[in-house]
C-alpha cells in the first residue's frame, strides 16, 4: 500500500542527500524579467550531477534503505532517460549494481551515460513492455525496484529541488515545474505550501503526453493509449501515479503545451540564460508566459529547471527553425500572434 508523502519527508530526505548532491544556482535574466514585467527566477537542475534533479530521488530512496539495513545487492529501474542515470549513479554510489529497463525511443545521450555509470540497460520497443519487464525483474531475491516517481522517498527526494530553492530566495508569488509522472510536481507543492503557503504552483505537460491533464479533469487516473511523440521526452509518461496523483489535485493550475512552443521556448531559454536546458523544463515557460500576461506585474516565479541532457536528434528538431529573430511573443493564448509563428 502506498503512503502520501509530507513535508517532513522532504526535509529528512534533505538532511540524507544535500552532502552528495549539488546546491543548484538561482539564475535570471533582466531582459527576460522586462519583458514579463515580472521577476522570474530559475532553479538551475540543469546543472545537478548527471544533469537533472532525478538524482535526488534515487539517492534518498536508497540512502533511506541504508539507514533501514534494507540496501540491496541489486535495484532495478524502469526510465525514459534521466531516472535510469540517476539510479544508475545512486547505485554505484552505494555499492549495488542496476539494471536499467526503457523503451526504444530512450534518447541516445541518456542510454550513453546510463551505461557509463556502470548500469545494464534493456530495451524494449514500448514503455509498457519495459514497465512489465521490471516488474517481473524486481521479483529477483535481494532486488529493488526503484520508480521513477510513484514512491514517497522518490517524491521526498524530488520535493528538495523547491525546498532548497525557496530557502534561498524567500517569498515568491507562483512556482512552476513540469509534469510527467508528477515527482518532482508533487514534491514542489508539498514544499511550496509550506514554505511559501500563499504562492501558486503551476504545472504543465505536453499536449502530446496529456495523461495528467486528462486525470486532473476526469477526477481518476487515465492512462495514455499510445507511445506519445513529443520533444519533451521527460515527460512522456504513460500515467501519473497513486501516490503523486492526490498531491497533484491540490495545484492551482495546469497547462498542456504543443510541440510548437516546446521548440520555441527551448530555443529562448537557451538563448537568454546560455544553459543547456531540456524541452521538458523550457515547455514550463509557456505557462509562465500565460501566468505572467494574467496577474499584476511587479511579482516573482520561482521556474525549476529540471535537466539539460537533449540528443543530436532533438536539438536538430529543435531548430528547424529559427525563433529568435524577433521579440519573443510572451502569451500565446493571442491566437492572432500564435497564427503566425504557425505561418511563418
Amino acid at each position: 500500500m502506498s503512503t502520501s508523502p509530507s513535508f517532513d519527508d522532504i526535509k529528512h530526505a534533505y538532511a540524507r542527500i544535500k552532502s552528495d548532491v549539488k546546491k543548484t544556482p538561482i539564475v535570471e535574466s533582466s531582459l527576460l524579467n522586462e519583458w514579463m514585467g515580472n521577476r522570474i527566477l530559475f532553479k538551475a537542475e540543469c546543472l545537478q550531477t548527471i544533469g537533472a534533479f532525478k538524482i535526488r530521488g534515487a539517492m534518498n530512496f536508497l540512502a533511506s534503505l541504508k539507514e533501514e539495513g534494507r540496501l540491496p545487492k541489486h535495484v532495478v529501474a524502469n526510465s525514459s532517460g534521466n531516472h535510469a542515470q540517476a539510479v544508475a549513479y545512486a547505485a554505484a554510489h552505494f555499492g549495488c549494481s542496476a539494471t536499467i529497463f526503457a523503451s526504444e525511443t530512450i534518447s541516445p545521450i541518456k542510454a550513453a551515460a546510463t551505461q557509463s555509470y556502470g548500469a545494464e540497460l534493456k530495451l524494449y520497443p514500448t514503455r509498457p513492455e519495459a514497465d512489465a519487464a521490471v516488474e517481473q525483474a524486481s521479483k529477483a531475491p535481494d532486488t529493488v525496484w526503484i520508480p521513477p516517481f510513484n514512491h514517497e522517498d522518490i517524491v521526498a527526494g524530488q520535493g528538495t529541488v523547491a525546498l532548497e530553492a525557496l530557502n534561498e530566495i524567500g517569498d515568491v508569488d507562483a512556482v512552476f515545474a513540469p509534469c510527467g509522472g508528477g515527482g518532482l510536481l508533487s514534491g514542489t507543492l508539498l514544499a511550496t505550501r509550506e514554505l511559501q503557503p500563499n504562492a501558486l504552483v503551476i504545472g504543465a505537460e505536453p499536449a502530446e503526453a496529456n495523461d495528467a491533464s486528462m486525470s486532473l479533469q476526469a477526477g481518476e487516473i487515465v492512462s495514455l493509449q499510445h507511445t506519445p511523440n513529443t520533444l519533451a521526452d521527460g515527460a512522456a509518461t504513460p500515467s501519473v501515479g497513486d501516490v503523486t496523483f492526490p498531491i497533484l489535485q491540490e495545484l492551482d493550475d495546469f497547462y498542456e503545451v504543443d510541440e510548437l512552443q516546446i521548440a520555441y521556448w527551448t530555443q529562448w531559454l537557451h538563448h537568454i540564460l546560455k544553459l543547456h536546458i531540456e524541452p521538458t523544463c523550457a515547455m514550463t515557460m509557456a505557462a509562465v508566459a500565460a501566468w505572467a500576461a494574467n496577474t499584476p506585474k511587479g511579482q516573482t516565479a520561482l521556474v525549476i529547471l529540471s535537466g539539460g541532457n537533449i540528443s543530436q536528434a532533438n536539438m536538430a528538431k529543435i531548430w528547424e527553425r529559427d525563433f529568435l529573430l524577433q521579440p519573443p511573443i510572451l502569451n500565446f493564448e493571442d491566437a492572432d500572434e500564435l497564427e503566425e509563428l504557425k505561418d511563418a
